[in-house]
């Protein structure tokens, strides 16, 4: 042959190289779609529903009066019908005065009986929701999945841990709960 005439490569050497080619370029097209539409994103797993283990604390009066009050007024389900918190069974042995509900990514937990926070202070912030004062705990963790919030204006202290981003709902539902159970007090700072 001439140094000028080219020869053609061959259908299967073309197809050889074209098929890998058209593959990726299928992949990465399916890839970018899957990222645009959030598809490429793991889905958060479902919330426990099994027995929560409670680690016992300290509660001097969560047998007491008071907290059976309490307890015998909450709601199977915290939050609104749409989107409710089903009650989460305690895993035995439970301890006394401790109620909890399903949620993502840590249930909802509330305590009752505990004793005075050493963080009530003369200078302490309180949050007033539906006619309850609570003291919002912090959390010294650079990202807590939790915030614990205490009643510092009723006989007994009730302790809600609820995650981050539940939203005023489950709160909301245990201040009508706890006003509704127990007369307010003057807050005892010390």
């Amino acid at each position: 042959m001439p140094p000028s005439v080219r020869s053609r490569p061959s259908t299967p050497v073309v197809i050889a190289i074209a098929l890998p080619l058209l593959l990726a370029v299928v992949v990465a097209a399916i890839s970018i779609t899957a990222r645009v539409r959030g598809l490429g994103e793991p889905a958060p797993p479902p919330p426990a529903t099994g027995p929560l283990a409670v680690v016992p604390v300290d509660a001097p009066d969560a047998t007491g009066p008071d907290c059976g009050k309490v307890l015998a007024a909450l709601p199977a389900e915290l939050g609104d019908p749409g989107d409710a918190l089903p009650t989460r069974p305690l895993a035995e042995p439970a301890p006394p005065g401790v109620r909890a509900w399903v949620a993502a990514p840590q249930p909802v937990v509330l305590r009752c009986g505990l004793p005075r926070p050493v963080e009530l202070t003369p200078t302490s912030a309180l949050l007033e929701i539906n006619g309850v004062q609570w003291l919002q705990l912090s959390d010294d963790a650079p990202n807590p999945q939790v915030v614990s919030y205490v009643t510092v204006d009723r006989p007994v202290y009730v302790v809600v841990t609820e995650p981050v981003d539940s939203g005023s709902g489950p709160l909301q539902q245990v201040s009508d709960v706890v006003r509704g159970a127990l007369p307010a007090v003057p807050v005892k700072v010390r």
